[in-house]
């Protein structure tokens, strides 16, 4: 049962690029809240995360982990894909043979809704051709041109997403890597920037802001620059910074035992 019935939405983004433990702060805030949760923009690779790709696309379907974590822990009957529009599978690359992922990866193609983009350079490991309807699937050679789909693909289905979350009583919007604003058209009333053992709370508007100043963006696409969190939160204080305490597995594989286990933490969050 929901332990908060006013209307809210919150964002809880991290604090690192990696391991920052929002999904498990995100599943457990759910059940606190009887919310539906949002995952904005998602990936995984098909070798590191190898299970979560294979559950997935064995079923001719793409998605990640968290995405799967936060539907099964929402009030409302949601499907991974629904709640996350837009989700990148990268590939191993040494030597960074792709454009897109530094030096030790490539992007190989994103979900975009229910339609694919694809890059011409990657090699698409045969499960996903096999299983993806990729055929006809524009392909991208360039930043350039992955903008372009950018703004004719990847932004529509993300601001539909915005005003999906606008919608609901009690939505979390989780965002990915350190990144501080997962959609760049939405209205948190507050804001939960977490880190292995530790969480902090910030005013919506306040964050809001920060990340306006912070802001390097010309526009919505892969070569301008992201706000990180780290950027967003240096010039304001937090109204609240609380403990969290070590899950085992078992724990944080059950939105229940997490909602109790950081019971301060989404008081604070959303009192």
């Amino acid at each position: 049962m929901s332990r908060r019935q006013s209307r809210s939405t919150y964002l809880v983004a991290g604090a690192r690029d990696v391991d920052a433990g929002k999904t498990t702060f995100s599943v457990g805030l759910l059940a606190y809240l009887d919310g539906v949760g949002f995952k904005p923009r998602a990936g995984n690779d098909a070798w590191f995360h190898h299970d979560d790709y294979r559950r997935a696309i064995e079923a001719g379907r793409l998605y990640g982990k968290d995405a799967r974590r936060l539907a099964a822990a929402s009030a409302a009957d949601v499907e991974p894909e629904e709640i996350n529009p837009v989700h990148r599978l990268w590939r191993p690359a040494p030597g960074g043979d792709g454009f897109i992922g530094g030096d030790d990866r490539s992007f190989v193609l994103d979900r975009v809704g229910e339609g694919f983009v694809v890059n011409a350079a990657a090699e698409v490991p045969a499960s996903a051709r096999e299983a993806l309807p990729i055929g006809d699937a524009p392909r991208v050679g360039s930043i350039g041109e992955l903008n372009e789909q950018i703004r004719a693909r990847h932004l529509p289905h993300l601001r539909a997403l915005g005003r999906r979350v606008a919608e609901h009583d009690r939505a979390v919007v989780e965002s990915y890597g350190d990144i501080a604003r997962p959609l760049q058209e939405m209205d948190p009333d507050r804001v939960a920037v977490v880190e292995p053992g530790r969480a902090r709370i910030y005013e919506g508007s306040r964050y809001w802001n920060a990340c306006e100043v912070a802001s390097g963006r010309t526009g919505p696409q892969e070569g301008s620059l992201e706000e990180r969190v780290a950027d967003a939160v240096a010039p304001i204080d937090p109204v609240a910074a609380v403990e969290l305490p070590a899950l085992g597995s078992g724990e944080r594989g059950d939105p229940d035992a997490v909602a109790d286990a950081y019971a301060e933490a989404y008081e604070a969050l959303s009192g």
